[in-house]
């Protein structure tokens, strides 16, 4: 089979390097010429587990790289991974989309295949129908379902098991109409992934899947993160025992129900604005979202007052940020609560020291010499006032009075309560567990 994949972000290039690894000629399309580069050099741009020793091995194997839209001319599958970044109102943005599927219907027009031509980008319900399609139209001047296919096939990968999910998805999502083409969609991942649920529906309903599985999973962390409040207020409550004990419930399940400072990343926040953006636009009351969004904005606040009722005023205080990814066993930090409460924090005029073991590159991008940057657990706790545990890093774990030895003032803030089974000098703080009394 010969794939084409348009777009090599974290979606595009996971895709990719498994889809060659597992023996299809697939070619990999991106506009950075850099990138390309970089990637046919064996090297990923982003950190993800696994991601670079597939990617070594499907290059090696049949993975092709380009910024060449031209080579896809001989493709039977085409998936568009760009990215659809969120507006400042909400709604996403679809010119990246617009340009790439405008690209893929010149290059249809001139070639003798029929592709089927997979939409995994994120896009609100109504995208692929009213928008994609009738530019590849235009563009191909040929007729879909007839000349070619186009099918809603939205991901579900998390970040740090992108691999993983890629190879062993928990469902396949199929949107469009019923044609030759979906068939042969349907044949090429039951053959891919053997007992793995295919659902075929309607381009709008796949769209929407999308945003009610985001959705879903923002209102758990945020009920959660609200329940974390709540425990830590009351003598002796342990939000993580809260979890636990409803998790085992198999109505409820025991995942995304970690309490800390919020949810993040480059999906969850994105999507829950496109959706409520979108539910208004629609006429529908999106009251219930909006609550869950507000709950999850209000949550750096906490630990600001918790902060400054610690410390008084945070003015020239060094104040220790542990983790800025926005979850471990990454570098992304788009969105990240680590993030937005460094901006606060430098509001406030606090000396910002930061540590990560993998995002402090793109930490710099974003803050250049405001803040100071440490390349180990122990320099970045150096004369501080406080220390904030941001990202559950199992490197965090390993803090202990030694690490502390150093620190101007002692006052530990675990708002993944990664530490509260030690016995630290000083005063610790676990987000979610109430002081005892």
């Amino acid at each position: 089979m010969n794939i084409g994949i348009i777009g090599l972000g974290f979606v595009g290039l996971s895709l990719s390097s498994v889809l060659a690894s597992k023996g299809h000629a697939v070619i990999g399309i991106d506009t950075d010429k850099k990138k390309c580069l970089e990637i046919r050099n064996g090297k990923s741009p982003i950190y993800e587990p696994d991601l670079e020793k597939t990617l070594k091995n499907a290059l090696k194997k049949s993975l092709k790289i380009s910024d060449n839209f031209s080579l896809i001319k001989n493709c039977d599958m085409i998936f568009v991974t760009v990215g659809t970044p969120q507006k400042i109102n909400g709604e996403i943005e679809l010119s990246m989309i617009k340009k790439a599927v405008k690209s893929i219907g010149k290059i249809i027009k001139i070639t003798k295949k029929n592709p089927i031509i997979f939409i995994k980008s994120t896009v609100i319900p109504g995208t692929t129908k009213k928008i994609i399609l009738p530019i590849l139209e235009k563009e191909s001047g040929k007729t879909a379902d007839k000349e070619f296919g186009i099918i809603s096939n939205p991901e579900f990968l998390q970040e740090s098991n992108a691999i993983r999910d890629t190879k062993c998805p928990h469902v396949i999502i199929l949107g469009g109409t019923n044609t030759k083409y979906m068939k042969r969609a349907k044949a090429f991942f039951s053959k891919m992934h053997h007992n793995v649920p295919i659902i075929i529906t309607k381009y709008q309903t796949a769209e929407m899947i999308k945003y009610a599985n985001n959705s879903f999973l923002a209102t758990k962390i945020s009920f959660i993160n609200q329940l974390s409040n709540i425990c830590q207020n009351i003598p002796d409550a342990d939000v993580d025992d809260v979890a636990s004990a409803i998790g085992l419930d198999p109505r409820i399940g025991k995942l995304f129900l970690s309490a800390g400072p919020g949810y993040g990343g480059s999906c969850l926040p994105k999507d829950m604005s496109a959706l409520i953006n979108f539910g208004g636009s629609v006429g529908a009351d999106t009251a219930f979202l909006k609550a869950v969004k507000k709950t999850n904005d209000e949550q750096i606040n906490s630990i600001i007052s918790l902060m400054k009722k610690r410390l008084g005023s945070l003015s020239n205080k060094k104040i220790t940020i542990l983790g800025t990814a926005f979850k471990p066993n990454t570098d992304d930090i788009r969105d990240s609560k680590s993030i937005e409460l460094i901006k606060k924090l430098l509001k406030n005029k606090v000396k910002i020291s930061v540590y990560d073991p993998k995002a402090l590159e793109n930490t710099k991008r974003i803050f250049g010499n405001k803040i100071v940057y440490s390349k180990s657990l122990t320099s970045a706790l150096d004369k501080s006032h406080a220390a904030i545990i941001m990202t559950q890093w199992k490197q965090f774990e390993l803090i202990s009075n030694k690490s502390l030895h150093n620190m101007k003032n002692k006052l530990i803030i675990d708002s993944r309560r990664m530490l509260a089974k030690k016995e630290l000098d000083g005063e610790y703080y676990a987000i979610g567990i109430g002081e005892k009394r």
